[in-house]
C-alpha cells in the first residue's frame, strides 16, 4: 500500500492523523489540524554508529563557561553559557527579546567570541538601527538575515561561530518539511536540527520562541523538551523593568531570577532590585502593605495594594493582578470563616506593585492583611513587613529562610515584621528589629488594627 504523501498535525499538540478532522482526538481543539506534506524517505538507512566510551573519559566541561556580559543573566544561567547549549528564550512581542540577544552577543564579541546573529524576522538594516541604538554597534558581531535554515546551517559550519541566536525559531523553514513556517512540524524540525549543530560543533545557540496569549511558548511541549535551558523573559509594557526566570536549567538552578531595566539605550542591570517594589516614601495608605518575598535565593520586598468597595451589582467582581485569583479567594474564604471580616458584597481588587508577579504561599499573609487595611480604611503603621502562609483553618504557617527575609527588610530600613509563629523552634534574632510571630489571622488582624 502506498504511502499517502500528506499528513494531518494538529498544530496544538503535534497529533497526526491521515485525514482531516474537524476536531483534534488528543487535545480536544477544535479546528486545530493542517495538511502537511511528508518529508522524503531516506530508505531506512542507518547512520554510522559511534563507539561508546567510560563515563571517566568524558572531559569536564561544565566550569568552561561564557560569560554574557550582564551578571544577571549570568545568574539565572547558572554561570554563565556553557558551550554547545541550547537556551530557548520565550517573551511576550515587543518586551526586548532581540534588543538582549544583541546585546549578549555585542558583549561577547567585545570580549573576544565569533558570534552570529540570524533573524528572519527583520532586514540587515533593522539590526544596524537597533545596534546603534543601543551601543552594540561593533564589527565583531555578524549579522545574517535569512529563513530558510538549510542555508543558515551551512553558513553556521562555514563561519564557526562559538555563540548564534536564532531570532526567531518559529520564522525559520526547512524546505524539506512541506508546510509553512511556524508549524509544529517546522517548529519541531527547526529545533532538532539547531541542538543537533549546537552538540556537534559545540556552539551555544540562543532561539526566540514566540509566546501565545496564554503564556506559553507557542509550539508543543517537546520543544522545551529537546533544549538545554528555558527562559522566559516577563514584564509589563507599561513599566520599565523586566524579569527573566529560569523554568528549565541542565546545566544550573531554576530558583534564581534577572532583573533588568529597559532604557533609551537598550537592557541595563538592575544595582539593588531588592527596593523596587517598595511602597514610596510619604504617608501610608489604607490596603497597602510591603512583604517579604523570596525569589529563588534572593529575599525581595515587595508592595501588594488591595482595594475593596460596596458594588451595586449581585455579583461582586474579584481581580487580581500579579498573583493567582484561586489564592486569594482562598484568603477571602478564610478571612469570612475564621476572622469574621466580610466580602461577600464587595468588590475586591488586588495588586503586587511594579509589574512583578508573586506565586509562593509567604505572600498569604500580606495580601489577607492589605485586604483588611482596605475595609477597614486604616493604614498599617511604616516600617512594617509581613510574611506567612495562611492554611484553612486560619493559623499562619512557617516559611523558608525566615531570618534571610529579615535581614532584607533591616537593610531598607523596616524594623517591625509580623511572621509565622515559631512552634516548637526559635525565633531568629535581628538587632534593632521587633519580630512579632503570630499564630492565626485573626491574631495578626487584632495587632495591626487594634
Amino acid at each position: 500500500m502506498a504511502r499517502p504523501s500528506s499528513v494531518f498535525v494538529c498544530q496544538a499538540c503535534g497529533t497526526t492523523s491521515p485525514k482531516w478532522l474537524g476536531r483534534c482526538p488528543d487535545c480536544r481543539t477544535w479546528g486545530s489540524l493542517i495538511e502537511e506534506k511528508r518529508p522524503g524517505d531516506d530508505g531506512g538507512r542507518a547512520s554510522p554508529s559511534r563507539a561508546p566510551a567510560p563515563v571517566t573519559a568524558v572531559p569536564e566541561d561544565f566550569s568552561r563557561r561564557t560569560p554574557s556580559g550582564f551578571s544577571e543573566l549570568d545568574r539565572v544561567l547558572g554561570g554563565g553559557a556553557v558551550p554547545g547549549s541550547v537556551i530557548l528564550l520565550g517573551g511576550d512581542p515587543g518586551i526586548g527579546k532581540s534588543t538582549l540577544l544583541l546585546q549578549v552577543l555585542a558583549n561577547m564579541a567585545a570580549a573576544g567570541s565569533r558570534v552570529l546573529y540570524v533573524t528572519a524576522e527583520e532586514s540587515l538594516r533593522q539590526i544596524r538601527l537597533r545596534a546603534q541604538r543601543v551601543n552594540a554597534g561593533i564589527e565583531d558581531l555578524m549579522v545574517l538575515s535569512e529563513t530558510d535554515f538549510g542555508s543558515v546551517a551551512a553558513t553556521v559550519s562555514e563561519f564557526s561561530p562559538d555563540a548564534v541566536v536564532l531570532d526567531s525559531v518559529q520564522a525559520l523553514y526547512h524546505p524539506d518539511i512541506g508546510s509553512s513556517p511556524g508549524t509544529i512540524s517546522q517548529v519541531r524540525e527547526i529545533a532538532a536540527r539547531a541542538v543537533g549543530l549546537a552538540k556537534e560543533r559545540e556552539i551555544t545557540t540562543w532561539l526566540v520562541g514566540h509566546v501565545t496569549k496564554e503564556g506559553a511558548i507557542a509550539g508543543p511541549r517537546t520543544l522545551e523538551h529537546m533544549v538545554d535551558t528555558v527562559l522566559y523573559f516577563e514584564g509589563d509594557s507599561s513599566h520599565a523593568y523586566r524579569i527573566v526566570r529560569s523554568v528549565k536549567n541542565r546545566y544550573g538552578s531554576t530558583n534564581e531570577l534577572a532583573f533588568l531595566e529597559m532604557t533609551g539605550e537598550g537592557l541595563v542591570q538592575v544595582a539593588d532590585p531588592a527596593g523596587l517594589f517598595l511602597p514610596t516614601a510619604g504617608h501610608p495608605s489604607p490596603g497597602s502593605v510591603t512583604v517579604m518575598g523570596l525569589e529563588g535565593s534572593r529575599p525581595l520586598l515587595v508592595e501588594v495594594q488591595a482595594l475593596v468597595a460596596q458594588t451595586p451589582f449581585p455579583n461582586p467582581r474579584r481581580t487580581v493582578s500579579g498573583s493567582e485569583l484561586s489564592r486569594v479567594l482562598l484568603i477571602l474564604a478564610v478571612l469570612d470563616k475564621r476572622a469574621r471580616i466580610r466580602t461577600g458584597a464587595m468588590d475586591v481588587f488586588v495588586n503586587v506593585a511594579g509589574g512583578l508577579r508573586l506565586t509562593e504561599p509567604a505572600a498569604d499573609l500580606g495580601i489577607a492583611l492589605s485586604i483588611v487595611s482596605s475595609i477597614l480604611d486604616l493604614a498599617v503603621a511604616p516600617g512594617t513587613a509581613l510574611c506567612g502562609e495562611i492554611g484553612l483553618s486560619g493559623e499562619i504557617r512557617p516559611v523558608p529562610r525566615l531570618e534571610g527575609r529579615l535581614k532584607e527588610a533591616l537593610r531598607l530600613g523596616l524594623k517591625r515584621a509580623l511572621v509565622p509563629a515559631p512552634g516548637k523552634g526559635k525565633l531568629p534574632v535581628i538587632p534593632d528589629m521587633e519580630i512579632i510571630p503570630v499564630e492565626t489571622i485573626e491574631d495578626a488582624v487584632k495587632i495591626l488594627f487594634p
